[in-house]
């Protein structure tokens, strides 16, 4: 993140695309030796594509011809655009899931603040975080090929769920690009192969095909075997993936959506994983898909659309979207939801959390959780990707709005849930304070006279549990109740999941364990030092054998009396790890690297003729990704220009969430001078990595008219 706001500059896609990536390789720098670089303020020959012009930030992109599809290489994609969260598995499997939910995610054209691969400073953004409601994520745009943002995938990913892109042709222009690839078999096959290897390189999921322009006789004779070609080439090239055709055009090459599945449009259907049908439906397409023969053994893959916006003649719409969800799954069909980001472009923003908590509640009796599964750790701070402030363990490490999903954690359950004699319990996102990320979780609502005390189901999640658990349990407790954490767990042989029925859980409430237990020494010192300020932190340790971890609740009991009690309590953080884990070694960075340089100028001091050195660099380094939860990024300067100035202290630049982290407009003495840049690890833990096992690399740099130092 840099401290300047960004706003969308239009002309990114007017600066033609460089003819390769300039990355020198890490091998070129030996590890004992400082990279030395001559200031030259020479325009950025990074591609425009991938890069802000301005800034040299990393950015995501569309391609928007047929030409650059074709022309697309490996060698010239994005390196920060690549996924580096691998799908979770998750219960049930989506082929598994007799009802399904497709989110298709379009606003205002897409790529707006979330296509900064490296977050940017937004002060009111927007975030999906319900992801335990849905299958599938698509991102959309009208550009022809719309490639996710890495930030999107990553997030879904953490959740088990899918990221699609969008394949798109429209009108008169999309007609010409049709009769280009569908002309023969060669041509359609090169496009597929493109799209293929384009979603196996950045590391989604498939593609939702929207084709929506009249197609000649040659070429819809042709997009059959398209669909079938690309879907099975998916299949092969990355597995579990999925194509969707959007409801649109007829076997006979006329635009007419259909609202429905039938012989007009079956021949698509026929050929891939799924189609999305167009918003118009009445409850006679959906009596009639039910009995079409075609459907038979395939509802699941019928997405019935729905547009948020209920612009035409539709069902439901808005916050009445779940009047169309309701039919949809009377007769058991998948749903595709279009453009939920309604309660975000047409509400004041300041309501953005309260509006979308109230859309998907509304939503929820028709929604079906699927469940995250993972080995230990398990971990979560809550953290749905932006805030106010950036906190490391309750405090503040950089205070500034930002936005950056990359940073988003393994998201709860947010409810609403009303009790009897008026009592009510609701759990939602918070950013005014926090222990790691940009937010904490609220528990709150009124215990009733009646009730001694309320549970708040908070994660639904399928994690094999070892036969030692240690649990860390971090919040702030409330005034007038108390807290308790209850785990739910099931036996392990009974973790494979047919169908949709509910295996019985058994609680467990963890006896809390003493400061001077081993393991809460051993945890404590592989933390380091912390400042609680506030926050309550609990260590547990759970003894189970063959068992995993179903649910994480929250309970919530009254002190004493029998009036009503109301209550508001944060959660900060809620970690689970194999007890053995606490004596297991971190390991070192290796093999930083310097790339990319680009200078720049800024603006005047204050005594009017010098001018700032802004430096712009790419940090490459070696790091295994299963063991962190990000890089903390740090410079100092070590000596000049003046002798006289002594060493200074590290100084933090940002985070990073994967082994990539570009430096933009960074501030650095005049040359001659001599600079170190740091890469510190995070466990997923949150553990100390000691400094001798920081990455490091010195860089020396010069003007043309001295000689390095």
């Amino acid at each position: 993140m840099t401290s300047r706001k960004r706003k969308r500059d239009e002309t990114t896609s007017k600066i033609p695309k460089k003819e390769g990536i300039s990355s020198e390789s890490c091998l070129n720098q030996p590890s004992d030796q400082s990279v030395h670089e001559v200031i030259s303020y020479e325009p950025s020959t990074l591609p425009a594509i991938h890069y802000d012009p301005d800034t040299t930030e990393p950015i995501s992109c569309s391609l928007k011809s047929l030409d650059e599809l074709l022309s697309w290489k490996r060698k010239e994609a994005s390196a920060f655009n690549v996924v580096t969260v691998p799908l979770a598995s998750r219960y049930p499997p989506l082929h598994s899931s007799p009802r399904r939910t497709l989110v298709s995610h379009d606003m205002m054209g897409g790529y707006l603040e979330d296509r900064f691969i490296q977050g940017a400073e937004v002060e009111t953004p927007y975030a999906f975080y319900h992801w335990e409601y849905i299958d599938i994520f698509n991102y959309f745009s009208h550009q022809m090929v719309t490639i996710p943002p890495a930030v999107w995938t990553n997030a879904a990913h953490k959740h088990g769920v899918l990221s699609i892109g969008t394949f798109i042709t429209e009108w008169t222009d999309g007609a010409k690009t049709c009769e280009a690839f569908l002309v023969d078999e060669e041509s359609y096959r090169a496009a597929a192969d493109k799209l293929v290897q384009i979603s196996y390189c950045y590391g989604f999921d498939g593609w939702l095909i929207n084709i929506e322009n009249v197609l000649s006789e040659t070429a819809v004779k042709n997009a059959g075997p398209f669909l079938r070609y690309l879907t099975d080439q998916m299949h092969e090239r990355v597995p579990g993936s999925v194509v969707i055709w959007y409801d649109s055009v007829l076997k006979n090459g006329s635009l007419t959506w259909q609202n429905e599945l039938n012989d007009d449009n079956r021949i698509f259907f026929d050929a891939c994983d799924g189609i999305f049908t167009n918003y118009n439906w009445t409850e006679q397409s959906l009596e009639w898909m039910k009995s079409y023969s075609a459907a038979e053994g395939r509802f699941a893959d019928i997405y019935v659309g729905v547009d948020v916006f209920a612009r035409g003649k539709v069902v439901g719409g808005q916050f009445e979207t779940n009047k169309a969800l309701e039919l949809i799954r009377k007769y058991e069909f998948s749903t595709a939801i279009f453009a939920p980001g309604w309660v975000y472009e047409c509400h004041d923003k300041a309501d953005f959390r309260q509006n979308q908590d109230k859309f998907w509640s509304l939503l929820s009796d028709f929604l079906y959780i699927h469940r995250p599964s993972s080995s230990l750790p398990f971990i979560s701070s809550f953290c749905q990707g932006f805030g106010k402030s950036m906190y490391w363990r309750g405090q503040v490490e950089m205070k500034r709005n930002w936005f950056n999903l990359h940073a988003q954690e393994i998201q709860p359950l947010y409810l609403s849930e009303k009790l009897n004699n008026d009592g009510w319990l609701r759990t939602r996102g918070c950013s005014e304070d926090a222990w790691n990320g940009g937010g904490s979780l609220i528990v709150e609502g009124m215990i009733p006279s009646g009730l001694s005390e309320v549970c708040a189901r908070i994660f639904s999640v399928h994690v094999p549990l070892d036969a030692r658990t240690f649990v860390s349990f971090i919040y702030k407790p409330p005034v007038g109740v108390k807290i308790s954490l209850e785990l739910k767990t099931i036996d392990g042989p009974l973790c494979t999941f047919e169908g949709m029925e509910e295996i019985a859980s058994k609680s467990v409430l963890p006896e809390e364990l003493a400061d001077d237990n081993q393991l809460v020494k051993q945890f404590a010192q592989n933390c380091g030092r912390w400042t609680l300020d506030g926050w309550t932190s609990r260590c547990f340790l759970l003894k189970m054998t063959g068992c995993s971890l179903r649910e994480v609740c929250i309970r919530v009991s009254r002190d004493e009396g029998d009036e009503d009690v109301s209550f508001n309590c944060r959660i900060g953080e809620i970690m689970l790890l194999d007890a053995e884990s606490l004596q297991a070694p971190l390991q070192s960075v290796e093999g930083v690297c310097v790339n990319d340089v680009v200078w720049h100028t800024g603006a005047l001091k204050g005594d009017g003729h010098t001018l700032k050195v802004l430096l712009n660099a790419t940090l490459r380094w070696q790091y295994p990704a299963q063991q962190v939860r990000h890089f903390r990024i740090h410079w100092r300067h070590l000596r000049g220009p003046d002798p006289r100035i002594p060493s200074g202290p590290l100084t933090l630049i940002g985070r990073s969430y994967s082994n990539l982290y570009r430096m933009v407009e960074l501030e650095v003495p005049d040359a001659p001078a001599l600079i170190e840049l740091v890469v510190e690890p995070v466990s997923r833990e949150g553990f100390r990595v000691p400094e001798a096992q920081w990455g490091r690399r010195t860089l020396s740099y010069s003007s043309s008219e001295n000689q390095s130092i």
